[in-house]
């Protein structure tokens, strides 16, 4: 399935901590890539707490680009699920995709995503390759049984940062995790509300500029901490209201 008429409108969220090194390539990409996916298209810079200037430097390529563009600030790190979710909740168009900036993702691939929002609600990469250290892999490795184990999700490789789903089912249900469990939020949520979610293969890029700050050991073991409270919490909310 490689074919895709151009959405409608697509909203693209960027999280992003000291990321104004790969943003300087990276927006400038994007204005030639979004306009061949979407009708109509905003790109929104989450940073997080960044003391790099990541905020600024968008505002101001956005300005040259002339890229419909916000700039989410927390004034403080709060983490990737919060920078997503805050991003999230801030789409406006029909379609609403992330990704990270650290350019290890090409965005030009949501290409390969969006001809399976014909089928599914939630359409999200899986890396067929890892190009990170070998204990992040092992890591994610061990997150995504655990994962499928708590909560009876088949998917190979669930935080995948490609990810785009309809702006209507995202309004559907509230969004709560303050990290990386935010994309295992996300296809359960879309799974309780009886909609359909599919992963589909995606090229995985070295890191070109600006330092790591996800894998290390305390996020693990928060995320792991979430993972229980986050399982216990959706238990007891029980299934979700169909809609009106």
């Amino acid at each position: 399935m490689s074919e895709f008429e151009k959405l409608s409108g697509l909203s693209l969220v960027l999280p992003a901590h000291n990321e104004s090194q790969n943003l300087r390539w990276l927006l400038p990409l994007l204005g030639e890539v979004l306009p061949r996916l979407a009708e109509r298209f905003e790109v929104i810079v989450v940073d997080d707490g960044s003391t790099d200037g990541t905020g600024a430097v968008a505002r101001s390529l956005a300005a040259e680009l002339g890229m419909a563009l916000r700039v989410v600030r927390h004034e403080r790190k709060s983490g990737y699920g919060a920078a997503v979710g805050d991003g999230l909740r801030a789409a406006d168009l029909e379609y609403t995709a992330f990704t990270d900036a650290d350019g290890q993702l090409d965005p030009a691939d949501l290409r390969l995503l969006i001809p399976y929002l014909r089928e599914a609600d939630l359409v999200a990469g899986w890396r067929t390759s890892r190009e990170d250290p070998l204990t992040r892999s092992i890591t994610s490795g061990v997150f995504n049984l655990l994962i499928r184990l708590a909560f009876r999700l088949d998917v190979k490789d669930v935080d995948c940062a490609l990810k785009i789903i309809r702006t209507t089912t995202l309004r559907r249900f509230p969004i709560t995790s303050r990290s990386a469990l935010i994309n295992v939020e996300l296809y359960y949520r879309v799974r309780e509300l009886g909609g359909r979610f599919v992963q589909v293969p995606v090229p995985h890029y070295p890191r070109r500029l600006g330092r790591r700050s996800g894998g290390r050991l305390i996020p693990i073991l928060r995320a792991i901490k979430e993972l229980v409270l986050l399982r216990w919490r959706l238990y007891r909310e029980g299934p979700v209201p169909a809609a009106d």
